[in-house]
């Protein structure tokens, strides 16, 4: 047993006995974590900081599978909370600021001329889904990214376990920046292609005008447009990837950033779809649930007040920069690089080296330095010059050490744990 993560560990065993994996969300699990070298449990959070139950600190670049967009705790957040709090959480009838956060939505995002909310992004996308189904009376859907744990997305992986098969051939993905691949699939599914769902963007930036050309081509074939801005969506800009680069969907899914953590998400789009959800069954006892709504109000005040995108995005830009600099550096370019956008970009193993085992030995190693990283970095506003040099600095000792490994050929010498498990690719 780990001394560093004694308390994270007995916790997990005993979690293991009453909950599935020990956690509710497969990503925090230690199938994604690797055991002894890892923490499980997470006690507390300020700004970008959160501390383990052992007392561990961590800069965190997850934050909270990129849910956090201005730092935990953050304290307008919880005055407007706890305002609200006071008057009550849910209620028998609709509140007043389901209207006003509503039209705070419409205003900062271009497709928006009505608003729905969710709870959880699949909850978004997966009323999307429907919504298209029932206004084109079609039932394929093209996907590109990745949408959520409902049937009709999950069962198009390979995590399908449980979806009817029936269900599972609906739905058939394309690939990013390849228009050809999405033509193909109109071809094989002629006139019976009810929606595309895309990531507007996510590892990559898209080029040759592909947003573009994929919203003609789904038009063409009288399908609708769904961009899932579920990360996107307030982090690329103020009204989302659309804004970003000037392509307008039918229908957008936003969640994740849209609360800075708190349980929301919403479908917007333009009337004469989103008219179609007074006739599907999309509904919730806490779809009004007021806490959540309030720190959304407050967060996009933020978000629209203050230089927060600004300061995340000048702080990526460095962060990608001296990052491709060290790779060059340590003569690693055969073996890894770094894209996305500066609020949201990756480090990626490339397919020269053992994936699974190099990403192993780069957790072990960022957490053992104080850093939580999956191999993304989901840039908060709290986020400081100072964290991104402090990442930067173990960044280098990782890379010094792995060279020093694929030189030697004995990187599994230098991993203390088992090697975490293969995810279904999402992107």
């Amino acid at each position: 047993m780990s001394q560093r993560y004694f308390k994270s560990e007995q916790m997990l065993r005993d979690a293991e006995n009453f909950i599935p994996l020990g956690t509710q969300t497969f990503s925090k699990s230690k199938t994604q974590f690797p055991y002894g070298v890892s923490p499980y449990f997470i006690e507390r959070g300020y700004g970008c900081n959160v501390w383990d139950v052992d007392g561990n600190k961590y800069i965190d670049f997850i934050s909270s599978l990129a849910a956090i967009t201005l730092g935990y705790n953050d304290k307008d957040i919880n005055k407007a909370v706890i305002s609200q709090l006071q008057n009550g959480v849910i209620f028998p009838l609709a509140h007043p600021i389901e209207t006003v956060l509503a039209k705070k939505i419409i205003e900062m995002v271009p497709s928006a001329e009505k608003v729905r909310f969710g709870k959880n992004g699949s909850d978004a996308t997966a009323g999307a889904i429907r919504l298209a189904r029932a206004y084109t009376k079609k039932d394929y859907i093209l996907y590109c990214g990745y949408h959520g744990w409902q049937d009709w997305y999950i069962g198009a992986t390979s995590m399908n376990k449980g979806v009817p098969e029936a269900v599972q051939k609906l739905t058939d993905s394309f690939t990013y920046n390849d228009i050809d691949s999405l033509k193909n699939k109109f071809t094989l599914y002629k006139d019976q292609v009810a929606a595309v769902i895309i990531e507007p963007m996510n590892v990559n930036y898209p080029h040759s005008n592909f947003l573009e050309k994929v919203k003609d081509l789904t038009h063409k074939n009288k399908a609708l447009l769904i961009f899932d801005e579920t990360i996107t969506g307030f982090r690329l800009a103020k009204g989302g990837a659309q804004e970003l680069f000037n392509v307008t969907p039918d229908i957008t899914t936003l969640g994740k950033g849209l609360a800075n953590g708190f349980p929301l998400s919403a479908i917007v789009g333009k009337s004469k779809f989103m008219k179609m959800i007074e006739e599907i069954f999309f509904s919730f006892t806490f779809g009004g649930e007021t806490l959540s709504l309030a720190a959304s109000l407050a967060t996009l005040n933020k978000i629209q007040n203050e230089p927060v995108l600004e300061t995340i995005e000048v702080n990526g830009k460095f962060l990608i920069k001296e990052i491709k600099m060290l790779i060059n550096k340590y003569s690693l370019e055969d073996y890894m690089d770094v894209s996305g956008h500066p609020s949201w970009s990756f480090l990626n193993f490339l397919p020269t080296l053992d994936i699974q085992k190099t990403k192993t030995f780069y957790m072990q190693e960022m957490m053992a330095n104080g850093i939580l990283c999956l191999g993304s970095h989901n840039l908060m506003y709290s986020h400081s010059k100072d964290d991104i040099l402090y990442l930067l600095q173990k960044y280098e000792l990782f890379f010094s050490k792995l060279k020093k490994a694929i030189k030697e050929n004995n990187l599994s010498e230098h991993i203390q744990c088992d090697l975490i498990r293969p995810l279904f690719k999402v992107r």
